[in-house]
């Protein structure tokens, strides 16, 4: 008995550390296995991310780029933009962003390009930028019926403007601090159609913002309000690449302008603006 109980162990020991081996094994296996399939995923994120065309924009900024009735993305600059990727074999994303966070879903790879009526003055160091492309003044809204009518007039008076926006950044400077600083108060808001129906239900008195934005809203919406003939400063539009990302932004510069010698440009630039003398990249 007491031999056939060693007998067992020995056998039994055996069998044991062999099915041990075996687990072992199998557990090296599915290791590699899901190490080949990560490697695998990753590999087709990256192939994917380098067979599109990702563009951040603000979606509440018609015309350059907003949320139709649709619910379908569409824009001036969106739509140059899908041509741009058709005419390189990229596929297009049109992709909504926080204006305030632009930078940091530019740096890190989120988007390709920051292309929706975006200002180059002040930030020609910060980007590789293809422009310009457009010009654009920072304008004062206000409604028709108000008893604004000059710079002077905003003194004591409610503004609202963009966070992180080009109209922010000329309200920052010195020459425009004395303007700034007769203001009742100065509100940050996350987007111009926002301060628009502020403005209507009087919770502001006045908005500072681009006025190609501005004339669009005024003609389509068909709102009762006027722009400052007096301008707060003129600026450029461009798109903003990741600073040093020199050969993505070259490709694309050599297709708008293939765009624009073909008459394409003409035509979005023409549906867009009534006009075909607004594009003036060169």
């Amino acid at each position: 008995m007491k031999d056939r109980m060693a007998m067992w162990g020995k056998v039994s020991g055996k069998g044991s550390e062999s099915g041990k081996g075996k687990w072992t094994s199998a557990l090296a296996l599915g290791i590699l296995a899901l190490s080949a399939l990560a490697l695998t995923a990753c590999g087709g994120k990256k192939a994917e991310q380098a067979s599109s065309f990702t563009v951040g924009f603000d979606q509440e900024f018609p015309p350059m780029g907003f949320v139709a009735e649709d619910g379908s993305y569409t824009g001036y600059d969106l739509e140059l933009a899908e041509e741009v990727a058709k005419r390189l074999n990229l596929k297009f994303v049109a992709k909504p962003i926080n204006w305030d966070g632009k930078d940091l879903e530019l740096n890190s790879g989120n988007i390709d390009c920051i292309w929706n009526g975006f200002s180059m003055n002040g930030r020609e160091e910060n980007y590789t930028f293809v422009g310009p492309y457009m010009a654009n003044k920072q304008v004062f809204v206000v409604k028709a019926d108000s008893n604004i009518s000059t710079l002077s007039d905003l003194a004591g008076k409610t503004v609202e403007v963009q966070k992180d926006s080009s109209g922010l950044e000329a309200l920052s400077r010195e020459e425009n601090k004395s303007l700034k600083d007769s203001f009742s108060s100065l509100v940050e808001v996350g987007d111009y159609q926002s301060a628009m129906m502020d403005l209507e239900t009087g919770a502001c008195d006045a908005i500072c913002m681009d006025s190609v934005v501005a004339e669009y809203q005024i003609k389509t919406a068909n709102k009762p309000f006027v722009l400052l003939k007096d301008t707060l400063s003129a600026e450029e539009y461009g798109i903003g690449f990741k600073k040093g990302n020199t050969e993505l932004a070259e490709k694309v510069k050599k297709t708008l302008l293939e765009m624009k010698a073909d008459g394409t440009v003409d035509k979005i630039t023409e549906k867009w603006f009534g006009a075909k003398d607004s594009f003036v990249l060169e």
